[in-house]
């Protein structure tokens, strides 16, 4: 079945669409030629949006909440030609009063209801920017759960793919929901092919979750092949932490090779080519090699006999010490425009072990020799890459038709750039080997095991790649989007829990709470009965935080969060003024809506309700530029202390939790459960949420330890200790304006000076 309309539809069918990828009895079919939008379903032809919302909420089996969706239909049909804001805040006041209790409007599951007002909100944008102003708060939550569904987002970007179709007015595909050029349903293969010298960072993830992605729309095959072949920097290991990584991401691949297996035919192809005149020897040293590329000079041994390259590709082969002074180079253009062209090299000598080969081979093909060939011998039909290999597309097609070899389509993509983020191999290397991180896991790394162990789901990355769409601009991206995609996929089933750091309790005594303290169970989550139940310990004697403790005016009546109102009688103060101590009278008959205060808050310990002891775990980006040029040296920008700890209390609810487990603690923020430390105390990493202000730098913070690290003139921190680092300001250093001496400022005024009148 397929719903066909036109990108220029006015206005957008959002619903029909929103309604067509959740349910998945429609594909979409964009054609300019359409006058409407139209949808032919069991014989029937159906060209009105309702008509269509309803027809596919049948087939999809959500119409059994039909008899309450009239209303809805009626109201998404008047909701664009509102246009005055307080009749816009009117419904929106309605919607949010009836979503406070419910999960979707008509049920306890989606249906063609939602879908009709979802897309009536977007098409309506007066709506949807009073919407976003964060008064309605469950509304909102409602529509960014819709929005955030991985259909949901599969579809806006074929949808704003296909605008921008449209826009170039160009017959290529261009995006990932229009599809890949020349494909047929069943005979696609697409290939990830990571170098096992590292770990996957999120840059890799773009790339494996395309290559699943389009292997999956064209119900084809992934081959998921290490390019094995430079042995000084691969290893094994590399290769099984990639596969778990893939694990992590829920990617699996139908064959797992390496262009090792295929290194005897890519030798005789070698061959081949040196036979035909195609590529010659050369052993020019690698300075002059370079400059020669780039000034178009030809090479003294470009037209060397057949026989004498054959001799010298021999000597390579064997790794003698003649051979190793030899490179093989494919004699393609001396001049070209395209520098890609310039007779690149093609295979050199590496007398180091191959961690799967052994000491067979002495000499390695490129990667670019190497990859077209693998391509088309394991029947790879569309081979995407990042669009900063653009310029070696020629060269990637010159060797398949020099070699004879079977055509492969090549799909261009931007790379993924972030801020303050690294992702070259050597530089992360470089933090591990310096011990200014813990691992190729440290949440501070773009490594999938960094971001995932810091609380980024597979959900989450997975929609933000879907949503980039088919941009080919290389951009350096904000880390607050992902975030924020995240955020909607976990908060609607992170448990709720409180937490009260250490170092800024405030003892509570409650007159009318219970003198023995009582336990009541709770929903962990207020909108999602699903996520389970938790314990809440009521006592007389509570612990609040320092800074809601100072916020509280004598005579203040305030809410503790989950058990009622309280009014506050007095506050006892120590000598830097802080608060040390306050007395509240309970007054459950008050109302929480008229409080400006909901206030979280722990049962002080008892033998029978002890406290659990946790560390509360943040971080700031390991780098002080946001993008760093080829000619940096990557130890003059070290952030010099990027990780932050808080000690702080919660209650025994936390010890069902499993390493892994995403949870917010209310007020603070949501986290991630990273198991016991050394001392058995609990840590949790906090997650980001997309908000600016909360993913900008964190100095100035206290820091988990020590003095900040200075690193030695020769660039290397192997002595720097974690627990030797000490918070400093990013800022540069400047002496005392006014020397060491203290100074007393001297008022001056332009108006005259008047004289005591006492002097």
């Amino acid at each position: 079945m397929s719903l066909t309309l036109s990108i220029k539809t006015a206005p957008f069918p959002y619903a029909a669409v929103g309604i067509a990828a959740y349910t998945q009895k429609a594909e979409l079919n964009f054609d300019e030629s359409a006058t409407g939008i139209s949808l032919a379903l069991d014989g029937l032809q159906y060209t009105s949006e309702d008509e269509i919302v309803a027809a596919l909420a049948k087939a999809g089996r959500l119409d059994e909440g039909k008899s309450k969706e009239a209303a809805y239909f009626a109201l998404a049909k008047t909701l664009p030609a509102v246009t005055g804001v307080p009749d816009i805040l009117s419904v929106l006041d309605s919607l949010d009063d009836h979503l406070a209790y419910r999960t979707f409007l008509v049920c306890n599951y989606v249906t063609a209801a939602d879908w009709m007002v979802w897309g009536s909100i977007r098409v309506a944008i007066k709506v949807l920017g009073l919407l976003k102003n964060g008064q309605h708060f469950h509304v909102l939550r409602w529509f960014s759960h819709l929005e955030s569904l991985e259909c949901t987002q599969i579809a806006l970007a074929g949808v704003a793919a296909a605008k921008a179709n449209r826009a170039r007015n160009t017959k290529t595909a261009a995006s990932f929901a229009l599809g890949l050029q020349n494909a047929k349903e069943g005979e696609v293969v697409t290939r990830f092919p990571p170098e096992p010298s590292g770990y996957l960072h999120i840059g890799h993830a773009k790339a494996a979750l395309l290559n699943q992605y389009f292997a999956k729309m064209y119900k084809g095959k992934l081959i998921v092949r290490f390019d094995d072949t430079n042995p000084t920097k691969e290893r094994t290991e590399f290769e099984e932490t990639i596969l778990e990584d893939l694990k992590l991401l829920n990617i699996q691949g139908d064959k797992i090779s390496h262009t090792s297996d295929y290194f005897d035919a890519i030798y005789d192809l070698a061959v081949q080519l040196i036979m035909a005149g195609n590529a010659y020897t050369d052993d020019t040293e690698q300075t002059q090699m370079r400059e020669e590329r780039g000034k178009g000079v030809p090479s003294a041994h470009r037209d060397d006999p057949v026989g004498e390259n054959l001799k010298h590709f021999a000597e390579m082969r064997a790794g003698t010490p003649e051979g190793v002074r030899w490179c093989l180079r494919a004699k393609i253009s001396v001049d070209d425009q395209n520098k890609a062209l310039r007779d690149p090299v093609i295979y050199r000598c590496n007398l180091i072990p191959h961690h799967r080969t052994g000491d067979k081979w002495k000499i390695y093909p490129t990667y670019d020799f190497a990859c077209p060939i693998v391509d088309a011998i394991e029947g790879v039909t569309h081979a995407l890459r990042t669009n900063e290999y653009r310029e070696r597309n020629a060269q990637y097609y010159w060797m398949i038709k020099a070699l004879g070899l079977r055509y492969v389509h090549i799909w261009d993509y931007s790379r993924l750039n972030f801020i303050y983020t690294l992702l070259s191999k050597r530089k992360l290397h470089w933090f591990v080997e310096n011990n200014l991180v813990k691992g190729w896991d440290d949440p501070r790394f773009p490594t999938i095991r960094g971001i995932r162990r810091r609380g980024m789901t597979v959900e989450g990355l997975s929609q933000f790649m879907l949503a980039q769409g088919p941009s080919q601009a290389i951009v350096s991206l904000e880390w607050d989007s992902i975030w924020a995609i995240n955020k909607k996929v976990i908060d609607p089933i992170a448990p709720r829990f409180w937490a009260v750091v250490k170092d800024r309790m405030v003892a509570v005594r409650v007159n009318g709470g219970p003198e023995i303290p009582e336990v009541k169970k709770l929903p962990r989550h207020k909108k999602n009965p699903e996520v389970g139940e938790k314990n809440t310990v009521y006592s007389n004697h509570i612990l609040v935080e320092q800074e809601d403790a100072a916020s509280f005016e004598d005579g203040e009546e305030i809410t503790l969060m989950d058990w009622g109102n309280a009014i506050v009688r007095s506050k006892e103060t120590g000598p830097n003024c802080e608060i040390t101590s306050l007395t509240m009278d309970l007054h459950l008959e008050g109302d929480f809506r008229k409080t400006k205060k909901k206030i979280t808050w722990l049962a002080q310990a008892t033998v029978e309700h002890p406290p659990v002891e946790i560390a509360l775990l943040d971080y700031d980006y390991l780098i002080t530029k946001k993008k760093l040029e080829e000619e940096d040296d990557v130890k003059d920008f070290v952030t010099p202390v990027s990780e932050f700890r808080e000690d702080a209390l919660t209650d025994a609810n936390v010890t069902t939790l499993e390493k892994g487990d995403i949870i917010q603690f209310e007020r603070k923020g949501y986290f991630i459960f990273d198991g016991a430390a050394v001392d058995r105390r609990l840590e949790f990493i906090k997650i980001p949420d997309g908000r600016a202000a909360n993913l900008a730098s964190k100095a100035g913070k206290s820091a988990i330890t020590g003095e900040a690290p200075v690193l030695p003139p020769d660039g290397t921190s192997s002595s720097i200790e974690h627990s030797q680092l000490q918070p400093i300001s990013k800022m540069y250093r400047i002496g005392n304006l006014y020397g060491e001496e203290d100074v007393t400022p001297v008022p001056s005024t332009r108006m005259y000076t008047v004289r005591s009148m006492y002097e």
